[in-house]
């Protein structure tokens, strides 16, 4: 099935501003890592079954794994399957960004009478774009109306009083208030019977999609069997979860500054994806492809490649440990005026 264009699938191409080297005795390359490294700073792309909470689905992740934290990207409710992200140990900082993607689900809303079918496709055409929603009584945030956006709202069958859709939306989006709404349209009234997701961010059951069943199989044979191809293909590297945020990447040498905390400057960066603009959630890469931070751009991608110092993001997060990379002094100097440091 093809899927509904979201906002991160925005094309963007890299953008040199510098060239430099990486050193290999430092860090490593995603792929790289040990399985005990990645069982600490990896995703699983989880198809949650249907009757168990979210929760309840970590904590069976947790269990089986032997793990002490464990965090999932966008609860589902308990009747409702598909795609879970689900963070491991360290990897569990990445939420935030995986939390605000846009997500697709495929679900089956049911009439309570028989309607026309191009009332039906009329009334479905009334929700894309910006809706009002207010969050229903079980949820667990505030009953405030509020915004979201339904990028695409396809109906895929009819039968009779069922109606199979598929809706790409923004996170926060309550499916079954939109099929509650659809039936209010109709003048009919409407439910919600059945529904999967499909799609969450960068993560979708066309790859990686794995049962709990298949990562406690996997788990077993790494660990009694010193099997690992299994376990790689069922947990994936954390930065497979923010391939869908622009990044920008930098020197080795601002690398461990990063990671105490400094706002990522101008003379720092290497390559910066297209379409930044202020205020936008960026990741920060190593060379090697490393996540070292998520931060919010202060300038836009054209800015960052012209500027010659100062701060051109806020590092928020923090995602690499201080110390894989060797700290360097002089990069608190990057954004004071001395325009000499752009080529360190």
């Amino acid at each position: 099935m093809k899927h509904c264009p979201l906002p991160s699938d925005k094309a963007r191409t890299m953008l040199i501003r510098a060239s430099d080297t990486t050193d290999p005795k430092y860090g490593k390359k995603p792929e790289e890592r040990s399985v005990e490294e990645l069982i600490k700073k990896g995703v699983i792309n989880l198809d949650k079954p249907s009757g168990p909470t979210s929760h309840e689905v970590v904590a069976w992740v947790k269990r089986i794994l032997g793990l002490s934290k464990a965090g999932h990207s966008g609860t589902l409710d308990p009747g409702v399957t598909g795609v879970l992200p689900v963070a491991l140990e360290n990897a569990t900082r990445i939420l935030s960004a995986l939390l605000i993607s846009g997500k697709e689900y495929v679900g089956i809303l049911h009439l309570h009478s028989e309607v026309p079918e191009h009332q039906i496709r009329q009334a479905f055409k009334l929700f894309i774009g910006p809706i009002y929603q207010r969050p229903p009584l079980k949820s667990s945030v505030k009953r405030t109306l509020r915004i979201r956006h339904i990028y695409c709202l396809d109906i895929l069958e009819i039968d009779g009083k069922d109606v199979l859709f598929r809706v790409a939306c923004q996170a926060g989006t309550y499916i079954r208030k939109l099929c509650h709404d659809i039936g209010l349209v109709l003048g009919v009234g409407a439910h919600m019977s059945e529904l999967r997701r499909i799609r969450s961010g960068p993560f979708s059951e066309n790859e990686h999609l794995v049962t709990l069943h298949e990562l406690a199989e996997a788990y077993y044979l790494w660990k009694h069997a010193k099997e690992e191809s299994y376990i790689r293909k069922v947990i994936l590297p954390m930065e497979y979860a923010l391939q869908h945020l622009p990044k920008v990447i930098i020197r080795d040498s601002a690398v461990d500054a990063i990671c105490h905390g400094a706002d990522l400057a101008a003379p720092g960066v290497l390559q910066v994806s297209s379409g930044i603009q202020p205020n936008d959630l960026i990741v920060i890469y190593t060379l090697k492809g490393e996540a070292v931070a998520l931060a919010r751009a202060k300038m836009s991608s054209m800015q960052i490649l012209k500027a010659n110092k100062g701060i051109v993001a806020d590092t928020e997060r923090v995602l690499m440990e201080r110390g894989t990379y060797p700290p360097w002094y002089y990069y608190k100097n990057y954004s004071s005026n001395d325009e000499s440091s752009t080529n360190k």
